[in-house]
């Protein structure tokens, strides 16, 4: 099916408004495609709104795979993408290209952190080893004692999700060809020869090609004409965070599965944790002690702070990350568990070109 109008594209549904969702509506309208998002809640309010915002191959990848190749390359648009978005929106975002600090406390963990530099390199992902004075000289709030040695890796970098959500819904609300549904939750997708039929909790809408972005709710969306979606599970990770009256964290500083990062805002973000409990929205006093306690482990001045805030998000688990499914009028974009921030340039690109292939204005 080829679209009529002669000033836009085919009809595109997208379900999902998290910062995936709507990174893809804002690149398809760029192009003058026709989208429609639907989201269950308010858009960008679930995982995009929950993640720190860490833009870390370095503190993710560890081997080369799908993952690995998205993420190196998700980064390196990440400026770019960024840039263009706050010139549209007129909205500044904080990005901080400040790069990452991994610190070893004994010979083991450094030499753990060389060997996983090691097959980094081969993918393209730099660091180099610094010494613990240099430690000690430029993140001085990081515990001394024990201190072996650190890597630093200057790629990495932190984005304020929250206000980069906000710029895409801002942006996507404003252009001619994007329509919002908020707090209408699909529960079906029928795919036919001739389009896809979305079945929400309010009616119905017909479109050309279906979108699915929706997280860790992705997998539970009833599907026809085709075979089921992939299941999806949502892994519950808990943050807490401390409201600094200055700079206190300039890069992000990891430490095992502890990391912490600092916004423009003041707001030092330590995390995290990963639970396989469902949907369950309560945040746990046992885990969040435990997050303090690490916390205060890697800075000791946060074992005297009182956080002034927590709060979880579900992470979308997958068994790997799809774009088409079975038919060019059903394609797929979730499973990215940790790094759903990360890659959504790279995956709103990806969607773009597979539609842009099969759904050209004549």
């Amino acid at each position: 099916m080829r679209p009529s109008s002669s000033d836009s594209r085919s009809a595109i549904a997208i379900v999902g408004a998290g910062i995936i969702g709507l990174s893809i509506a804002w690149r398809l309208a760029r192009a003058r495609f026709k989208v429609s998002l639907f989201d269950q809640g308010k858009a960008g309010g679930e995982a995009s709104w929950a993640g720190a915002g860490m833009l870390a191959p370095g503190g993710e990848i560890d081997e080369s795979d799908e993952l690995a190749t998205l993420a190196v390359e998700s980064r390196r648009m990440y400026t770019d993408f960024v840039s263009e978005l706050e010139e549209c929106c007129g909205l500044s975002i904080d990005f901080q290209p400040c790069g990452a600090l991994d610190v070893a406390y004994s010979q083991s963990e450094m030499e753990a952190l060389d060997a996983r530099a090691e097959r980094q390199a081969l993918l393209g992902i730099q660091s180099k080893r610094i010494s613990t004075s240099h430690v000690t000289a430029f993140w001085p709030r990081v515990r001394r004692e024990g201190l072996t040695g650190a890597r630093f890796y200057p790629k990495d970098a932190v984005v304020n999700p929250r206000e980069l959500t906000h710029a895409l819904k801002q942006v996507c609300g404003r252009r001619q060809y994007i329509e919002i549904t908020e707090y209408c939750r699909v529960v079906a997708l029928h795919i036919a020869s001739d389009g896809v039929r979305v079945e929400h909790e309010h009616g119905s809408a017909k479109c050309d090609v279906a979108i699915v972005a929706a997280g860790a709710w992705s997998g539970a969306i009833e599907l026809s004409g085709a075979p089921p979606l992939p299941k999806t599970e949502p892994v519950k990770g808990q943050l807490i965070g401390y409201q600094q009256p200055e700079q206190t964290c300039n890069t992000i500083v990891r430490h095992g599965h502890t990391y912490l990062l600092q916004r423009a805002n003041g707001l030092l973000i330590a995390g995290s944790s990963m639970e396989r409990v469902g949907f369950d929205p309560e945040v746990n006093p046992f885990i969040e002690s435990e997050i303090e306690s690490r916390a205060g482990y890697v800075m000791p001045h946060l074992a005297e702070t009182t956080k002034s805030e927590s709060w979880m998000g579900f992470r979308p688990a997958s068994d790997k990350l799809h774009i088409g499914w079975h038919s060019p009028r059903l394609l797929l974009a979730y499973g990215h568990f940790r790094n759903g921030i990360l890659l959504a340039p790279v995956t709103a690109e990806r969607i773009f070109n597979e539609v842009n292939a099969n759904w050209q204005t004549p």
